[in-house]
């Protein structure tokens, strides 16, 4: 049985190209015969060689390379340009921030300036706590010296009080 097929199956592959070939051939009646005007046949292109294809080639993928990084040149501009704007900005807050501080330091040192011109140095307070004590002995003395005079004034009436034995009357 595997012998029967196996000589079956070359007479079915010679039939079949027989078949192909009476399909394919044409006889001379059908070659003669009128055939519809289906346009005209466009012109044959001629090859491109391959000089010219290469050229074409490495233009098409320079370009296209090109462009590419053009566009990624072009975002990484973005990126930069917007991480600088920002940065810009920050310094700007933090140089406002800076100013504000200068200038309270400076209004400190004004008023520091003017408590330190208007204040006295310790010069000027042992000059006055000297002039203090000489004018409290100048008083104490004073006080002291009035008070003599007084208690003088006190023995004097007392004794006139005690010899005459008169009233005196202060009107």
């Amino acid at each position: 049985m595997a012998s029967l097929a196996a000589r079956a199956l070359p007479l079915a592959r010679t039939q079949s190209a027989r078949i192909q070939t009476r399909l394919l051939s044409t006889t001379r009646v059908v070659r003669q015969e009128a055939t519809p005007n289906l346009g005209t046949v466009p012109p044959a292109k001629k090859p491109v060689g391959a000089f010219r294809g290469g050229i074409v080639g490495f233009l098409f993928g320079f370009s296209l390379a090109s462009s590419l990084a053009a566009y990624h040149l072009l975002e990484e501009y973005k990126l930069a340009s917007a991480a600088l704007q920002a940065s810009v900005e920050e310094l700007q807050t933090s140089t406002q921030k800076v100013s504000a501080h200068v200038r309270r330091i400076e209004a400190v040192e004004k008023d520091l300036k003017a408590l330190s011109e208007s204040s006295a140095t310790k010069e000027d307070i042992s000059r006055v706590r000297a002039e203090m004590k000489k004018l409290y002995d100048g008083l104490h003395v004073e006080f002291l010296d009035l008070r003599a005079h007084v208690w003088g004034i006190q023995e004097d009436v007392h004794a006139l009080s005690k010899k005459n034995g008169t009233t005196v009357r202060i009107v």
